[in-house]
């Protein structure tokens, strides 16, 4: 076993689509052309003309299950999460229900912090439903099994069908890959855009000319810039190519393009005008103070000034290379030690491919590691490229006993660190136990337990097949947390539980406005409910929620205890419980005290429309 190269391709046992007829120069892989320095092809081309076709493609079945069940085990068991889920769906169920597509409203707010294409996308979702639980997780899930689908597609027109199967499973268990197509966050469908715009960009340059690939990556990458800042970011693509075409490497399309090189990205401007000038016009009109102000901090402040002088989510340049990639691209970063090897005399008997595809990931990365504000979830969009470098090798990689021991070992500690952890909850220290009940709502010890001894004995048993022990964890793991996880957190952390508790303490037909709050508690909101600001100050929500409570008997304020001060009677403070680790608790204009007047605020948010907006 520990003879196999690295970098070996063994005959495709997925027999290739053309198989059974006559396969010519145009149809062949890549991986199965010549390879220079060698006189011989590889071996894939025999089993190509050697086996028919399966059918029906068990393999792309068994990807699809696997992705379906993967990213969508306990799909509709939950509602939107904090951070981000709960503001997302907020907004897309405003877009529907006030038809304000241009210029999404965080309640008496403007949105300038992305740019709007998810948002639209979470509306369209829930204008397809009718539902919140239904629809905010729909983008990431399609957009995730799109990301899958381009990720094969290339791997099969590259390397035939064997390594588009490994290739394409290699992305889908990966952690940080599978943990944001089950998240409702803007970065899967980013991904999508950027993987598009490869996915164009690689078959113009690999398997080309293929211009209208090419204006296709561009109009991909305009849509992802108007998804997420960094949808420009597949043109970076252009650098390793250039230095590959003058080292003379193989494997490249010899074509010469002129002026047609500037179509993708005059095309990538499209999408961008399409939404640009509409929003600058309206901006540029007179009385419209808040939107210039939207247009500004979009345009200015959320792009350029949060990459080049970040406020927040500042981190040492060495925080991708030290604490995201080693553990969050699991398990694709255990193969690195092997596959650097390969990867290099590829390079050497002049192979382009590694170095198009390892050459974007290290720009990708070191454009993130620049600025100061980092995120895991920032260079997510070179997972993909990853996995297509790795594709393969991973045959074998996979023969290799090291290989096998390293993916077992992991799936062995992954196991294990789930049962001793729910282990010592429940039956350790009890403070730990209770602290986050109290304050969270949540015990998940029981089916934490249940994947941890369930994936030791997996990993007992598989012990000589690492791969498939990490893929049996993997699968417990998301299982577990779709199917009972995702009932058993929810009501805690989505703010629902909190807000039904609040409903039921006040007299029927009372409306609640709330300061202070998470975006959850508006979307979760039963009756009438309303939020004085997120990015406003809090004296200035304070400002405003008094001036409400006392317009009705029926008003209540739904607030933090922390934020409890000298101008509230605390007889009258109606208790509500723990949520998001704070406190709550409800007061009506009554429970204000006549003789005190709150300082008023020393600033405002620009963004804050006026109250009968």
């Amino acid at each position: 076993m520990a003879s196999v190269p690295a970098d070996s391709e063994p005959p495709d046992s997925l027999a290739h689509p053309l198989a059974g007829r006559v396969v010519l120069a145009r149809d062949t892989p890549v991986s199965a052309r010549p390879v220079p320095g060698t006189d011989t092809l590889p071996t894939t081309t025999r089993a190509h003309h050697a086996r028919p076709v399966p059918r029906p493609p068990w393999d792309l079945r068994l990807l699809a299950l696997l992705a379906l069940w993967l990213l969508g085990v306990g799909f509709g068991l939950r509602e939107p999460w904090p951070a981000d889920e709960p503001r997302f769906a907020l907004m897309g169920r405003d877009i529907v229900e006030t038809g304000r597509w241009l210029i999404p409203h965080r309640g008496p707010e403007l949105y300038a912090e992305k740019p709007p294409v998810f948002l639209w996308l979470q509306a369209a979702a829930y204008a397809l439903t009718g539902q919140t639980r239904l629809a905010f997780l729909l983008p990431s899930l399609l957009a995730a099994l799109g990301t899958l689908a381009l990720t094969w597609d290339l791997l099969r027109r590259l390397h035939g069908r064997r390594i588009a199967f490994w290739g394409t499973l290699a992305l889908l268990v990966s952690v940080q890959f599978t943990l944001q197509g089950r998240t409702a966050q803007i970065d899967m469908v980013l991904v999508l855009f950027t993987t598009l715009g490869l996915y164009g960009i690689l078959r113009h340059l690999l398997l080309g000319p293929a211009w209208g690939w090419y204006v296709l990556a561009g109009l991909a990458t305009g849509l992802g810039v108007i998804t997420k800042g960094t949808g420009f970011l597949p043109w970076l693509l252009l650098i390793p190519y250039v230095i590959a075409r003058r080292q003379g490497l193989q494997g490249l399309a010899r074509f010469e393009g002129g002026w047609r090189w500037s179509w993708g990205p005059l095309a990538m401007l499209l999408p961008i005008l399409v939404w640009m000038l509409p929003l600058l016009y309206v901006a540029a009109q007179p009385g419209n103070a808040e939107l210039a102000a939207y247009r500004d901090e979009l345009l200015f402040r959320q792009t350029i000034t949060r990459y080049a002088n970040a406020w927040h989510h500042l981190k040492p340049w060495w925080y991708y290379l030290v604490e995201v990639v080693p553990v969050l691209w699991l398990p694709l970063s255990l193969l690195l030690p092997w596959a650097v090897p390969a990867w290099w005399r590829r390079m050497r008997r002049g192979d382009a491919r590694p170095l198009l595809l390892l050459g974007w990931v290290a720009l990708v990365l070191l454009f993130f590691s620049i600025s100061p504000g980092k995120r895991g979830v920032y260079v997510l969009p070179a997972l993909p490229a990853l996995a297509i470098a790795l594709a393969p090798l991973l045959p074998g990689l996979l023969r290799r006993a090291g290989v096998q021991r390293a993916l077992g070992s992991l799936a062995l500690a992954i196991a294990a660190l789930l049962a001793l952890a729910a282990g010592w909850a429940q039956l350790g220290e009890p403070r730990f136990e209770q602290r986050l009940l109290a304050q969270n709502g949540v015990a998940p010890w029981d089916w934490l337990l249940a994947v941890g001894v369930a994936g030791l004995v997996a990993s007992a048993l598989l012990w000589r097949r690492g791969a498939l022990a990490f893929g049996v964890v993997i699968t417990l793991l998301w299982s577990g947390y779709g199917l009972f996880g995702y009932p058993d957190m929810d009501g805690a952390r989505s703010g629902r539980a909190l807000m039904e508790r609040a409903r039921a303490l006040l007299p029927e037909g009372a409306a609640i406005g709330i300061v202070g709050g998470p975006e959850q508690f508006l979307l979760q909101g039963v009756g009438e409910v309303r939020a004085f600001g997120y990015r406003t100050p809090l004296e200035h929500q304070r400002q405003l929620a008094d001036a409400w409570l006392k317009r009705s008997e029926r008003h209540w304020m739904l607030i933090q205890r922390g934020d409890k001060d000298d101008c509230i009677e605390p007889a009258r403070a109606i208790e509500v419980g723990w949520s998001n680790r704070r406190h709550w608790y409800l007061v009506n204009a009554a429970g204000l005290r006549a003789d005190c007047v709150p300082p008023p605020p020393e600033s405002t948010s620009a963004l804050h429309l006026d109250p009968e907006d």
